[in-house]
């Protein structure tokens, strides 16, 4: 008999596999209410690439929000319609005007930000028409959100994250387990014929198609799930 594939045993969700979400600062969402409030901290969370700063707010609520390039703590910021621009504030994406970077986009009002969150990333308010707000994102793909979703102003602190090499495979080890990340990644054809469909025979040779049809029994749906098309594109 063979095993079970390892994103089979990633998605059954037991205790090996799940993320040491116990160890992480908190969530990252926006306040429901307006409320203005001070920069107390800039603290690092394992679970987000770029940094956080604890905000106290007026409520006497402290939270975590994502840090944008050049905050300082005792910086103050709001969370409004009519707030100023300036980064680290919250405003709807209805009172930013043309050409404004953002970050930390909601998906639909009141969901407390869902896009453009990892580290030296940020949007651009492109334009402002009857469908919507237009933002160019990261990806340079163009997406329309309703006027009533907030977003914050500036971008992310961070930037340099990705132009540090890790040096050691123990160092990348050490973050990849942080989040419980699966490390090393071994491709299927470098596997045993029992841990892998696409394993066995001799190191990379695959000897058999890597395009699995919709019909396949879990356990060998693995590779181009049912492609459109295949090979190169002329």
């Amino acid at each position: 008999m063979g095993k079970n594939l390892i994103q089979q045993r990633r998605g059954k969700g037991s205790p090996t596999y799940r993320a040491p979400s116990h160890h992480f600062q908190g969530r990252v969402k926006f306040p429901t209410m307006p409320t203005n409030g001070v920069v107390v901290d800039l603290v690092h969370c394992a679970a987000h690439t770029a940094p956080l700063m604890e905000v106290k707010y007026l409520t006497g609520e402290r939270d975590l929000a994502f840090a944008p390039e050049g905050i300082k703590i005792g910086d103050e910021i709001s969370v409004s319609d009519e707030g100023e621009l300036k980064p680290g504030n919250v405003l709807p994406l209805a009172k930013i005007p043309e050409g404004t970077v953002i970050h930390n986009i909601e998906l639909r009002p009141g969901d407390g930000g869902k896009l453009v969150r990892s580290s030296g990333t940020f949007a651009k308010v492109v334009a402002k028409t009857e469908r919507g707000v237009h933002i160019k994102l990261p990806s340079k793909k163009e997406k329309i959100f309703l006027p009533e979703c907030r977003a914050a102003i500036g971008v992310l602190a961070g930037s340099g994250r990705v132009e540090k090499p890790f040096l050691k495979a123990g160092t990348r080890m050490k973050k990849m387990r942080a989040r419980n990340k699966l490390y090393p990644r071994v491709c299927g054809i470098s596997m045993n014929a029992v841990d892998h469909p696409f394993g066995g025979k001799n190191s990379h040779i695959k000897g058999r198609p890597t395009q699995s049809p919709r019909s396949a029994p879990p356990g060998r749906k693995v590779g181009k799930i049912a492609p459109r098309r295949t090979g190169r594109r002329r």
